[in-house]
């Protein structure tokens, strides 16, 4: 398949693997925050051809896996109310609450139903003018353009039956958050090269200048990967940190402008909690005040319900990439894609999901 076949290219991908190998001097531990990268790596076994010395730990890349679990029970409480059509991505409805999931919703006879994009439950919304429809607006910074669209439009079309449950993070301030940790092991990063797309790599300049770490904007092939490593382990070898792009087909500096006025437009930065990490400050999207009537938090007054995680899930230590999945005293036994513990584990891009999926109990 064009634009795919040649980035699997197993005679290029032995010559970075010997690039690689000739490069790397000493012990280096790299982080990609990116779930869709997680699962290249996995996949393909990309972490078992590198040397050694190189370590690839896997950062809070996957937007399911980082959402709260209050948000989750929020989410259900709000799809269990007679009046309402919960609408999601499929990704998002068998993500654990504290007791069920959305799936258990749906079976219990409540009216929800996936998507395939937010201005799908902007057209439910018209449909039912007798119903509120409710969009579950989770992601990184690159869904967001489209639910901030689809708040727009729902506000031009004047709809008051629409909202979205809105949990937004920013991958900037979680790579911060992890630098500045006395306990980061993480020397290099892979950034997420479908976030690039859209808000550029300026905003990584400062960090890589603030903790002297080289960042490499990276595709999600196991030639992409395989580059965006050799960049990384290069620098570092050599002293260097900074922004580089891998991804040079997709990303540019400035990322793009329309999409970025778009979510200046209907979102301001805010506190946001991530699943097994807590409050990072300034990592999230909220409405801003003028799109509050579109915030489904309000409109239901689930503001107040918080939840506990399980004792058992250790998915925030594996997020911050102090430990892997297989490390996890219930990872394949207590804790299946059928019976989820956490997020990771039933997420298609989650960490977890992808060491059982591939078979890596042991690594």
């Amino acid at each position: 398949m064009k634009f795919v076949d040649e980035y699997r290219n197993e005679a290029d991908a032995q010559k970075l693997v010997q690039a690689i190998r000739r490069v790397v001097t000493r012990p280096w531990t790299l982080m990609e925050i990116c779930g869709g990268q997680t699962h290249t790596l996995i996949k393909f076994g990309i972490d078992h051809m590198l040397p050694p010395e190189v370590t690839l730990v896997h950062g809070p890349g996957c937007p399911v896996c980082v959402t709260p679990l209050e948000l989750i029970d929020k989410a259900m409480a709000i799809a269990r109310r007679p009046e309402v059509i919960f609408t999601s991505f499929g990704d998002m409805l068998r993500v654990p609450g504290s007791q069920a999931d959305l799936l258990s919703v749906k079976a219990e006879g409540g009216d929800v139903r996936m998507v395939y994009s937010p201005l799908d439950a902007v057209k439910l919304a018209q449909k039912h003018p007798d119903r509120e429809v409710v969009f579950f607006a989770v992601g990184f910074e690159t869904t967001a353009p489209a639910n901030a669209m689809a708040v727009w439009q729902a506000r031009q079309l004047g709809l008051t039956n629409f909202s979205i449950l809105c949990s937004h993070v920013l991958v900037p301030p979680a790579m911060e958050a992890i630098l500045g940790s006395p306990s980061n092991q993480v020397q290099g990063f892979l950034a997420a090269g479908h976030v690039c797309t859209v808000m550029g790599y300026w905003e990584y300049e400062p960090i890589a200048e603030k903790y002297r770490v080289p960042i490499v904007v990276t595709g999600f092939e196991p030639l992409d990967l395989l580059q965006g490593i050799y960049m990384t382990l290069k620098a570092l070898e050599e002293g260097r940190w900074g922004v580089e792009n891998q991804y040079t087909r997709s990303v540019s500096r400035s990322g793009n402008e329309v999409a970025q006025r778009l979510l200046q437009q209907v979102f301001q930065p805010c506190d946001r909690q991530w699943r097994g990490i807590g409050l990072i400050p300034n990592s999230g999207y909220c409405l801003r005040p003028e799109f509050a009537a579109f915030d489904a938090e309000k409109r239901f007054q689930v503001e107040d319900v918080t939840a506990q995680e399980s004792p058992l899930c250790i998915a925030g230590q594996i997020m911050q990439g102090l430990k892997k999945p297989h490390e996890c005293s219930v990872f394949g036994t207590r804790c299946t894609p059928e019976h989820p513990l956490g997020a990771p584990m039933v997420s298609s891009e989650g960490a977890c999901a992808a060491y059982y999926q591939y078979g890596r109990v042991t690594v």
